[in-house]
């Protein structure tokens, strides 16, 4: 679970809280916006069109469950945007990839959304700043996310190695 960060004055505390209302806002806004398909959907056909990725990573870059992504996948694929491509020589893996309606689909979409805070991000008179802060924000997380799998793999280590030391001692016994 992700505990929050302490915040030292509650000045901060204020400002701190009303940036994440900013964020809240803007996402909410993105969702009211026409752009064919919903900001769930775009960020998993922008992931998409990358490069055929499995279903965990996907969920994982994504911040959401399997059964989540496995939902929205459902929507892209039932859609003609996506489809389901088994991995050679190993069945067992199934990528997304993007259909020529996905790709036509993300184009609109990419419009519309860019349009829209495009024109806010330059009503500010800072975009570049913002931008790129919103840029360093994203990887701050990207680094949270990696920093806390390579914990749980830890633990998950250290966990498997103390059952086969138990198995093994009670095995001798």
């Amino acid at each position: 679970m992700i505990k929050p960060a302490e915040v030292t004055t509650q000045a901060g505390q204020d400002e701190t809280i009303s940036a994440l209302l900013v964020v809240l806002r803007i996402a909410r806004v993105l969702e009211r916006i026409d752009a064919g398909i919903s900001p769930q959907q775009y960020r998993m056909l922008k992931l998409i069109g990358l490069g055929g990725e499995r279903s965990a990573r996907l969920a994982e870059k994504l911040a959401v469950a399997k059964p989540t992504l496995t939902a929205t996948a459902d929507s892209l694929v039932a859609a003609g945007l996506a489809c389901r491509e088994a991995e050679p020589g190993d069945r067992r893996v199934v990528r997304l990839h993007l259909t020529p309606a996905g790709h036509a689909a993300m184009q609109q979409a990419d419009a519309a959304y860019t349009a829209w805070f495009g024109s806010v991000l330059e009503q500010t008179g800072r975009r570049d700043e913002i931008v790129a802060d919103l840029l360093r924000l994203d990887e701050a997380m990207t680094e949270r996310r990696l920093a806390r799998q390579a914990k749980d793999a830890g633990v998950a280590a250290t966990t498997e190695r103390l059952v086969n030391e138990r198995k093994q001692s009670e095995g001798q016994r």
